[in-house]
């Protein structure tokens, strides 16, 4: 097994645990958590030539091109922080965007170790994100089935007693986001499939498993943590 070095995809609904995978493969890898919405805002904040191009279309209500987003990644894996690699979470969204970044990567000599599908219960899932809230004072968080104030109405950690829900995490948006999920992404997982690259792991399972099964995919493809 080749060590210190890790190209992976991570995909999933939204709320499937991506970015809390991404970021624990991050610190056991050395490698980079690559979030294209994270990314392109970033790149907005700084006003890069990319970040003023996006900034552009974005205020006029368009949507980023495919190809500024792939130059943005191009740009984004050439850093230092990705010689060992990187954690693509949550892109590609189509099968154009796949095929753009099989090509960007073959340009770039980079060869892609895995495509990881966090499979999910829809019905758990938007039962999981809908029930989240916070502490409005330290950003605690909580959940109305899984994890109450053990005070109800005060937050365990601060004692304050406002709490927060975000928009996004609605019970009606959450099948909204899921709905464009299934029309948009779950098409790629036959392009992965057709080229070797898919695996899936359990989703719903609890997080220190579901990181063992990613490291048993990773084991499988030849990978192993420094």
């Amino acid at each position: 097994m080749r060590e210190s070095s890790l190209e992976l995809i991570l995909l999933g609904p939204p709320g499937a645990g991506k970015g809390t995978q991404s970021k624990l493969l991050e610190v056991r890898y050395g490698v980079a958590q690559i979030s294209t919405g994270d990314m392109l805002r970033a790149e907005v904040k700084a006003g890069s030539p990319i970040g003023l191009e996006a900034k552009r279309v974005m205020d006029v209500g368009g949507l980023v091109s495919d190809q500024l987003i792939i130059r943005m990644i191009g740009e984004r894996i050439a850093k230092p922080d990705c010689a060992h690699g990187f954690i693509l979470d949550g892109f590609p969204r189509t099968v154009p965007q796949a095929e753009a970044l099989d090509k960007l990567l073959h340009e770039t000599k980079v060869d892609l170790d895995a495509v990881i599908e966090l499979k999910v219960d829809e019905v758990v899932l938007v039962e999981r994100i809908s029930g989240r809230f916070t502490c409005a004072k330290c950003g605690a968080g909580y959940h109305d089935r899984f994890k109450q104030p053990k005070q109800p109405g005060v937050c365990d950690v601060c004692g304050g007693t406002e709490f927060i829900r975000r928009p996004d995490d609605r019970a009606e948006t959450v099948h909204a986001r899921l709905e464009a999920y299934r029309a948009q992404t779950a098409p790629i997982m036959p392009y992965y499939a057709a080229k070797n690259r898919l695996y899936s792991v359990d989703g719903m399972a609890e997080m220190d498993e579901v990181e063992a099964q990613i490291e048993a995919v990773l084991r499988r493809v030849g990978v192993q943590a420094p």
